[in-house]
């Protein structure tokens, strides 16, 4: 660096003697010790007003921040000289170059730190720091310190590891408990041991999910039962999935402001659950209803269409199975999904249906005319009864004629034209059965009779058609019957008549049930299958036992007929769908074996679960009726009854006798059970058994007396 001149106090002269530096103005005087030139000592704790200034401030530059410098010792007093611009004629006397501002270094702390904090960015007013605090200034010959020990470094070190400590005592305090807020279903069991965990959930959770629940499926409303659907709470797997100590410090940090919420395991049987879902549906499905035209005798009017729902079983299984894993009051309804579907014919097509087809069709008869001279006619009723409309997905609603509809509305009017078929049957002789063969026949078949009216159907009356005559197939062929398997007797049961007026009954329902066919997979309805039951069809009062008395009403005996044929089912091994029992034991029929019916109330009902067959044959005589079934025999059944328990005596009534009363010797009540045991034809051993359990109430012992005598009626005043 080039030397600067410095300048004196006293010019030279021409001669050149150079003088003595003059004083300098900014010198730094020590607080703790006598100044320089023996001068008075500073107090100690003398503010120190002065400082080293540069050249550049002299002459009105800013203040800047001085360069670092080496610190001056204690010791050294030495000044800087201010430089001065010499004289013009003034030589110069070169000196030593000395740093200008290397005082700076030496300044102690408490003069230079005089300005407050928000002053610590420089001298200027800039934000620039005024750099490093006391101690961490780098040496001014030596290296830098290693990085790791810079401050900067070392406080976050220090305050992670004092985290980590934290942490690692928290987990250890926690291990072996539920982690801290830990709730299941709304169960706190955080910080409890596994046991006291596993008891609390027992205690609070489990009956709540165990508790029978109230569901809703758009408008019916039902019971389920979790027990019976196979669902319980699991409560080790729920305590196993609650007490892992979350290892994230975030998800630890959080669970101390908030729960830390744990889904409860709950076990379940799909099929059982599946069972009770579809029992419910049951209620709630309904079938969409496409807009058709019905017909009341012969006139026709358009119903409208009507949207379906279908329980959605999936969502439903998911809805319960949610609702209980919450844990919810089993007061609260759980709703559950239901699908709407909706129907494919509206109402302006089935319109259009009746004013395009229907009307016409029914606006006079058809005749038909054969070739020789025959002739017979299609009435309006019968064009009607065997009308079909069937909805099709595009929207259509399809007309059409059922053949056999038409077949059994036409009756023996189209037998003019050949010899009609005569179907297979079946007939027992000396205890066996027989198939007796079908005959075709010739004549118009109900099918093509169908077609050709289906052509004429809209033309304008009078409208005819010409006999094509055919061969004419039976409905039950030879063939047909042999493969039913109806070979053998499987069961047969016989009961005795003591009542003239019940004979009768009886006699009336065996006629029509004799000769019957119940395919394999077939349901039989004692009720569908009769019908009504009434003096028109030849039923005649008879005693009947109607609110646990016995009265009189038409048809009255037939649960003697009902009672026979459920024995012949029970020994046939067929399946039991629904039967009754009667209030009363009644002590011709055998105990817990038993069935009554009512028209329109008490049905009997039992299915063909064979693959064969079953050919029903009654025999009536006036004081015994018979039920044997045909088909091919597959079990052995065994009857065992059980004792007679929870015996009941029957109470004493007294009835005052207007001419009705029946007296009643009364009989006790009891419980039964029967068990039917099927048996293996072959070797006969056991293959599974069936429990039939009746209940019988005591039937009252009712005396009739006398109405008492009137009170004799006192005379008139003075009389």
């Amino acid at each position: 660096m080039p030397q600067r001149p410095t300048l004196s106090d006293d010019r030279m002269s021409d001669d050149t003697v150079q003088h003595a530096p003059v004083a300098d103005e900014t010198v730094r005087m020590r607080t703790d010790g006598p100044a320089p030139d023996g001068g008075p000592q500073l107090p100690v704790d003398a503010a120190d007003d002065t400082r080293p200034v540069t050249r550049d401030w002299l002459l009105g530059a800013p203040d800047a921040d001085p360069p670092p410098s080496p610190a001056a010792s204690e010791d050294d007093w030495t000044t800087q000289a201010f430089d001065r611009a010499p004289a013009e004629d003034s030589p110069v006397v070169a000196e030593p170059e000395v740093d200008e501002t290397a005082a700076l270094g030496a300044v102690p702390d408490e003069h230079r730190n005089d300005h407050s904090a928000e002053d610590e960015g420089g001298d200027d007013g800039s934000d620039t720091p005024a750099g490093p605090p006391p101690g961490d200034e780098p040496p001014a010959d030596g290296p830098r310190a290693p990085w790791w020990r810079h401050r900067a470094v070392l406080v976050p070190a220090g305050a992670i590891a004092v985290l980590a400590a934290i942490y690692g005592v928290d987990l250890l305090v926690s291990s072996g408990d539920i982690p801290r807020s830990t709730v299941v279903a709304g169960v706190d069991i955080g910080g409890l041991s596994p046991a006291a965990a596993a008891a609390a959930l027992e205690e609070k959770l489990a009956p709540r999910v165990q508790a029978d629940h109230t569901v809703v499926a758009d408008d019916v409303e039902s019971t389920l039962s979790p027990a019976t659907a196979g669902i319980t709470l699991d409560v080790d797997g729920t305590v196993d999935a609650a007490d892992d100590q979350p290892l994230n410090p975030w998800t630890r940090l959080v669970t101390l402001f908030s729960d830390r919420k744990v889904s409860p395991v709950i076990t379940g049987e799909e099929t059982a659950l599946a069972a009770q879902i579809e029992t419910l549906a049951a209620q709630v499905d309904v079938a969409p209803v496409d807009a058709t035209i019905t017909i009341d005798g012969t006139t026709p009017t358009v119903s409208d269409p009507a949207d379906g729902r279908t329980l959605d079983r999936e969502g439903s299984a998911d809805a319960i199975t949610a609702a209980l894993a919450e844990g919810g009051d089993p007061s609260t309804p759980i709703e559950l999904p239901v699908d709407v579907t909706t129907p494919h014919v509206d109402r302006a097509e089935a319109e259009r249906v009746l004013e395009e087809t229907v009307t016409p069709a029914l606006s006079a008869p058809v005749g038909i005319e054969g070739s020789d001279g025959t002739s017979a006619e299609v009435p309006v009723a019968a064009i009607a009864a065997s009308l079909a409309f069937t909805p099709q997905e595009d929207g259509e609603l399809a007309v059409a004629i059922d053949p056999t509809a038409l077949q059994t509305a036409m009756g023996d009017e189209l037998k003019v034209f050949g010899s009609g078929a005569q179907d297979a049957r079946f007939q027992v002789s000396g205890g066996a059965v027989t198939v007796v063969p079908s005959v075709d026949g010739v004549g118009i078949a109900p099918d093509h009779l169908a077609e050709q009216l289906m052509t004429v159907l809209t033309q304008p009356a009078p409208r005819t058609l010409a006999a094509e005559l055919g061969p004419v197939p039976a409905d039950f062929t030879t063939e047909e019957a042999q493969a039913l398997g109806v070979k053998e007797e499987i069961g047969s049961f016989t009961t005795n008549i003591g009542n003239a007026a019940s004979g009768e009954n009886i006699r009336v329902v065996a006629a029509e049930v004799d000769g019957a066919l119940v395919m394999p997979g077939e349901t039989f309805s004692l009720n569908t299958f009769t019908g009504p039951r009434g003096t028109a069809q030849g039923y005649v009062p008879a005693g009947v036992i109607s609110g646990g008395k016995f009265t009189q009403a038409v048809g009255g005996g037939i649960s003697q007929f009902a009672t026979t044929m459920f024995n012949a089912v029970f020994f046939s091994g067929l399946e039991d769908v629904y039967h009754k029992p009667h209030s009363y034991y009644i002590s011709r029929y055998p105990a817990g074996r038993e069935a009554t019916v009512y028209e329109g109330q008490i049905d009997l009902q039992w299915k063909n679960d064979s693959d064969t067959g079953v050919y029903i044959d009654t025999a009536w005589t006036p004081g015994t009726i018979t039920v044997t079934f045909y088909g091919t025999k597959h079990y052995d059944i065994e009857s065992i009854s059980g004792n007679r328990t929870n015996v009941r005596e029957p109470a004493l009534q007294e009835v005052v006798d207007d001419g009705t009363c029946k007296p009643q010797a009364g009989a006790q009540g009891f419980d039964i059970t029967v068990t039917r045991v099927f048996k293996d034809l072959a070797s006969g051993a056991e293959i599974r058994r069936e429990n039939f359990q009746t209940h019988y109430a005591a039937e009252p012992i009712i005396r009739c007396i006398a109405a008492p005598a009137p009170a004799p009626t006192p005379p008139a005043p003075g009389g």
